[in-house]
């Protein structure tokens, strides 16, 4: 029992160049570009109609993709295409002087620690007609102050009345993240990389956000470029591993646990990333080793203890497996027993008597009140499977009719007290809780077929066809089905 990408043509080439060519002569003779266009989004706009001209040629000149199609005609590329023509002196709002002196005052009553004036003054001389730096500054301020409803607000007036306004995208990026918008911080990541601003913080962030949305492979790659950009920061590799694991890569979340293992062996973290990354590569005695481990260095959970007791289980090891189970309460008390208790049947099944004993003594002892109905009637199943098999017939009794007294519609123990009347030879008492037992949801199927292996024992093999029939209908099994062609056959024989 397991516990268990295509080359533009010419036409396009030369239409491209061809487009910036004024404002490039603009920049080269060292002019104010802002005088010789009214505003860049001016520009832009008498721009981008050319570049969409280009897209029939385009279509007709190379055989393209759909998608690639698609892109070249989609007018927010365009646009975003034409911007790259403006000389990127914009990522910072400008500031009138009569702005750059009120300012200076702010700045100087923020240095003064005057923190609620400056708020006060930026309310004031801020508004929609006002520099996006005055925005930004109180958008500081308040995330300073763990205000993030207010600083996500005052950042996004900030890019919007500026949207190339790089720092200001990467703090709303930081607020989103802290207040759990990851989808949020993900577009506004994009959005400084996309401005210039890819250094390897945003790229962790970002990969951080991405693994918060279940996107696994953006966050690999943004992992990637985090690491690439930033290796002395463990967090960016630690995400990298998380997200190998995500997407079941195990070997290569097992290589990289063992890399930063090997920088830092008290990484329990690390430790029981790769001890999961083995039992998914299927070598469960190489995860158990890790999880030892892991309780030597005084980190171990209640998890990881259950899932080690449950690897030793499988590998027969039961007394440490047991040790792993009871370690398990010592470090959560209150823990779920269901998986202890699964285990205890198991070793039942094993004949593992002495170990289960062990087991179930130690829960009680734990557990005490705290014990729900449920675990109390499974911790006395299991004592009367112990009895049953030691022979202690009037103890498996008692127990199995404390269990109904508590319960009298618990199919399983009506099962096991009729088991212990048919094995006493009191045939017709045991057909009557079989019957019982037939009567509630979920026991039919396994109460019908031990009624009619008790009628089969007996030679009443015509009694007991249907009810083995009708067991198999409710539960198909394959080894109840080869049970009943032979019966079958030993009824026609007769």
């Amino acid at each position: 029992m397991k516990l268990q990408l295509t080359r533009p043509n010419n036409a396009l080439s030369s239409a491209v160049r061809a487009l910036p060519l004024a404002l490039g002569c603009v920049a080269c003779a060292g002019l104010d570009a802002s005088r010789v266009a009214p505003s860049p989004g001016a520009q832009l706009d008498a721009v981008a109609p050319a570049f969409a001209a280009t897209a029939p040629a385009v279509a007709a000149g190379v055989q393209w993709t759909e998608f690639d199609l698609s892109l070249w005609g989609d007018p927010k590329f365009q646009r975003r295409f034409t911007e790259s023509y403006v000389a990127e002196t914009d990522i910072e709002p400008r500031v009138t002087e009569q702005e750059r002196t009120q300012l200076q005052q702010i700045l100087e009553l923020i240095s003064g620690e005057k923190v609620d004036k400056a708020v006060a003054q930026l309310q004031k001389y801020g508004g929609p007609g006002a520099s996006a730096v005055f925005d930004f500054t109180l958008a500081n301020l308040y995330f300073q102050q763990d205000e993030l409803y207010q600083a996500s607000v005052s950042y996004t007036d900030a890019v919007e009345k500026h949207p190339k306004f790089r720092r200001a995208w990467k703090n709303l990026a930081l607020v989103h993240v802290r207040r759990g918008d990851f989808e949020d911080a993900a577009a506004a990541f994009a959005r400084v990389i996309e401005l210039g601003g890819g250094d390897g913080v945003t790229y962790g962030l970002l990969g951080f956000a991405y693994t918060n949305l279940e996107q696994h492979m953006s966050a690999e790659s943004a992992y990637r470029m985090a690491v690439l950009l930033d290796p002395l920061t463990p967090d960016w590799v630690t995400g990298l591993a998380r997200t190998f694991f995500k997407q079941k890569r195990y070997a290569e979340a097992v290589t990289l646990c063992g890399s930063l293992i090997e920088k830092d062996p008290n990484r329990a973290d690390m430790w029981l990333l790769q001890a999961n990354a083995f039992i998914g590569l299927e070598q469960p005695m190489r995860a158990a080793q890790n999880f030892e481990v892991v309780d030597r260095l005084g980190a171990a959970t209640f998890e990881s203890l259950t899932t080690l007791g449950d690897i030793y289980v499988n590998e027969q090891l039961f007394d440490v497996g047991v040790r792993s189970y009871l370690r398990a309460f010592e470090v959560k008390p209150d823990g779920d027993a269901s998986r202890a208790l699964r285990a205890a049947k198991s070793l039942t099944a094993q004949g593992a008597r002495a170990e289960c004993a062990a087991l179930v003594d130690g829960l009680q002892t734990r557990l005490g009140e705290r014990m729900s109905e449920g675990e109390r009637k499974d911790l006395l199943k299991i004592r009367a499977r112990l009895a049953s098999a030691q022979g202690a017939g009037e103890e498996e009794a008692r127990i199995l009719e404390e269990i109904l007294a508590l319960d009298p519609l618990d199919g399983e123990a009506l099962i096991l007290l009729a088991q212990r009347y048919a094995r006493n030879d009191e045939a017709e008492r045991a057909i009557l809780f079989y019957e019982r037992a037939a009567n509630l949801e979920g026991s039919e199927a396994e109460a019908k077929l031990q009624h009619g292996r008790l009628l089969v024992e007996r030679g009443r093999y015509a009694e007991a066809l249907p009810l083995l029939r009708r067991s198999l209908d409710v539960r198909p099994r394959e080894n109840v089905r080869k049970y009943v062609e032979q019966i079958e056959r030993a009824a026609q024989s007769r």
